[in-house]
């Protein structure tokens, strides 16, 4: 077996985009014409004459933009509304209920709205005196034939004409977006009006405590607040969901107590956190475990509410003793335990809340486990709060969280529940000993989009339970609440034990739990993730003789960071190599944005280096490239972007398919092979600047050859430090660096 090696000193280059762009361009497959202008121009008086008419809690006015596609950002309104400062506008985003067309929510003064009707009334008299059959994309592009058009007696420029035109051909209709009544006890995030919740709430007839408020758009109401607002204003609720989330932590357990045995004191073991019910300080491996009960004194509890908490932290300390068929070879692990739910429901807001606190003062830990799920199925159109505050902890702090997939509390439940939406977290599935997908497993995706959850681990079933120690000893156990631990194992073992950062760990797994030639289905993705992960860690730090696989991590501070340095060896001037990569980061996420959830999107390219100098990427991506390079053959729509290439995803697998017929690659002028890493951003330009990204690259020769050797002597002639992730080695430094010195 090969080590994975660890490459570093090479650091990447980085580059800002190339080109001005091309201007404004129409949708190929709309007519505009003089019909659909007045139509729009109508829409837009209603909703202006209902604004008027409506007493409202705030000065400004919402409208939904329902796109006839889904588009890309390029593609929004840039003419109409507030013009080029349309996208800030932007409070909120959906999908229709077929997923195949974007509906945009913006916050706008009156003004703009009477200067869209304007500009739309001087269009259409544009295209009444010289369209009369509309305006398609090949006039639109005509560039001689549009350059002859006067436009002074239209009070019109031919750059707000054919951006007004342009927008017009991505629009189907405008409208007033209302939610539906929902009077439970709930968490509810309004549109960004820019009034301060207090008083907005205020306004509209509500007294909210300041401890009810969540941020300045997330709130938390009862029965009769939650009343008052959906008759007075459902147009200002962007998402809702009940609060009291039902945790089912017993289903599928087979009890057969018994004694446990002795376990040593713990010694320099890396400590993983835990959320979760109460812990039993009374077991067998209480010193193990450091524990903060968070929940309020004046709740009763149980023996049961310490039965889920104590068996989840069972597996991280001593998973591999009881469970035998399970041995990772990671060892045992401390416990920083945090009980903040008791009984089988619990306040979602209560522990989101702690779940900042607990983060904020235990900055020492990095990975964190929460197997606590909510029975209720989470929304194709937004991210739950539980799981947008996990988001915004991991972008701000230097921690991962491992979430479990969370069970069926029924049949008629299919989806996922939070916080297994969880976009940033490593969230993990069960399956069975033999590799199937259990009957208590519940399916992503998360947004109707990104792959949730991202792995699967053996979580128990009939087949073969997972053994853990509960407050009264041993039991067996079934459900992704015992899978989730042992995948928090091997994340703090990459971080604490063997010095990797997170996104190089993160993608170290899912990289494992990926096949060569495996394409997954969209049902298996939404069942299995990436894969199931390897039990034995040396699985994942060590790769077969045939292969070289490699990490390299940077950080993107422009549009391209790029290194044309990996120096793969060749044989008789060709690369017999298959190749695949995966990257992993942690975008910032805007809730509020609905579906276009992350804010940034970086793209993995790698591959040959042409002797153009651009690369030929392994997975023949034509997205990112400067706008000199970009052809009409090369142009991708947003649609197929995200569905080919995972575009705005934070997780990124690019492979080869290994073929019959193995067929070395030619080389280039250049005999290095480059990545590229391309950075785009929604909403703030500066959201991408300092993400962290890891890379995993694998290298399968074609016929068997072990070329590692020479990998190593080619990448310390072209600067890299290669380090070779060794797990003895690593160990020793880690008890050398961990180790207590005495002075006398």
């Amino acid at each position: 077996m090969n080590n994975v090696l660890e490459l570093k000193g090479n650091r990447f280059i980085q580059a800002n985009k190339r080109g001005i762009g091309g201007g404004s361009a129409m949708n190929s497959k709309i007519t505009v014409t003089s019909e659909q202008l007045l139509r729009l121009t109508s829409k837009i008086v209603q909703i202006k004459q209902f604004w008027m008419q409506e007493k409202r809690p705030f000065s400004g006015i919402l409208i939904s933009v329902i796109y006839n596609k889904i588009v890309a950002k390029s593609n929004r309104i840039s003419g109409l509304l507030k013009g080029v400062d349309s996208n800030n506008a932007i409070v909120g985003a959906k999908f229709n209920a077929e997923k195949n067309k974007h509906i945009i929510t913006y916050y706008l003064d009156y003004s703009d709205l009477d200067h869209s009707i304007e500009l739309l009334t001087k269009v259409n008299d544009v295209l009444v005196s010289l369209f009369n059959n509309g305006v398609t994309k090949a006039i639109f592009d005509d560039k001689m034939l549009i350059d002859k058009i006067n436009f002074t007696p239209f009070q019109l420029t031919k750059t707000i004409f054919k951006q007004i035109v342009a927008d017009v051909s991505y629009i189907e209709d405008f409208e007033v977006e209302k939610a539906s009544h929902q009077f439970k006890e709930s968490i509810i995030t309004l549109y960004d009006t820019g009034i301060d919740t207090k008083q907005l709430f205020k306004n509209i007839g509500i007294d909210i405590l300041s401890s009810r408020i969540l941020d300045n758009q997330t709130v938390f109401l009862d029965e009769n607040q939650a009343k008052v607002l959906f008759e007075k204003a459902p147009y200002l609720v962007s998402m809702a969901t009940e609060n009291i989330a039902n945790l089912s932590p017993e289903d599928f357990i087979e009890q057969s107590y018994q004694d446990l045995a002795f376990v040593p004191s713990p010694g320099i073991e890396p400590t993983i956190g835990v959320i979760d019910t109460l812990f039993d300080t009374s077991v067998y491996f209480s010193e193990w475990v450091e524990y903060h009960d968070m929940v309020d004194d004046i709740l009763p509890k149980t023996q049961d509410d310490y039965r889920h908490g104590t068996s989840v932290t069972s597996i991280i300390v001593d998973g591999p003793k009881l469970n035998p068929w399970l041995n990772d070879g990671c060892g045992r692990f401390k416990v920083r335990h945090f009980g903040v739910a008791v009984g089988a429901q619990f306040s979602s807001f209560t522990i989101i809340k702690l779940i900042k606190r607990i983060i904020a003062e235990n900055t020492d830990i990095k990975v964190w486990n929460i197997s606590l799920g909510s029975n209720q199925e989470v929304n194709d159109n937004f991210i739950s709060a539980e799981a947008a505050v996990l988001d915004q902890i991991q972008y701000e702090n230097d921690v991962i969280f491992v979430v479990a997939g969370t069970n069926k509390p029924n049949e008629n439940i299919v989806k996922i529940g939070s916080p297994a939406d969880s976009i940033n977290s490593m969230v993990v599935n069960a399956v069975t000993k033999s590799g199937l997908s259990t009957k208590y497993s519940r399916k992503g995706l998360a947004l109707s989009f990104f792959a949730k959850p991202d792995v699967s681990y053996y979580g128990g079933s009939e087949e073969q339970y997972i053994q853990v120690c509960e407050p009264l000893g041993a039991a067996k156990v079934a459900g992704t609440s015992y899978a989730a631990p042992w995948i928090a194992r091997k994340l703090s073992y990459l971080i604490d034990v063997l010095g990797l950062n997170r996104e190089v760990a993160k993608a170290m797994i899912i990289d494992a739990a990926r096949g060569w030639n495996e394409t997954p289905t969209p049902e298996e993705v939404a069942l299995y993730g990436h894969g199931i992960v390897p039990i034995r860690i040396e699985d994942i730090v060590q790769t077969n003789d045939d292969e070289i696989k490699f990490v390299v991590t940077d950080i993107s501070e422009k549009w391209n960071t790029y290194n044309y340095h990996f120096p793969v060896p060749l044989k008789d001037n060709c690369y017999p190599y298959y190749a695949k990569a995966t990257m992993c980061y942690f975008p910032v996420c805007a809730r509020a944005q609905g579906v276009d959830y992350t804010n940034t999107e970086l793209n993995l390219h790698f591959g040959r280096i042409k002797d153009n100098g651009s690369l030929n990427e392994i997975n023949k991506d034509k997205q990112n490239q400067s706008d000199e390079l970009v052809t009409t053959q090369s142009y991708i729509l947003e649609g197929e972007a995200r569905e080919r290439f995972r575009k705005w995803d934070n997780v990124k697998y690019i492979a080869e398919k290994i073929k019959g017929k193995n067929i070395p690659k030619k080389s280039y002028t250049n005999k290095n092979w480059g990545m590229e890493v391309k950075t785009n951003n929604r909403l703030d330009p500066n959201d991408g600047v300092g993400l962290r990204f890891g890379v995993v690259v694998t290298l399968k020769e074609m016929n068997g050859v072990n070329r590692i050797d020479d990998f190593i002597k080619n990448c310390n002639l072209n600067g890299w430090l290669v380090n070779k992730i060794d797990i003895v080695n690593r160990i020793n430094i880690h008890e050398k660096v961990n180790e207590e010195i005495e002075f006398t």
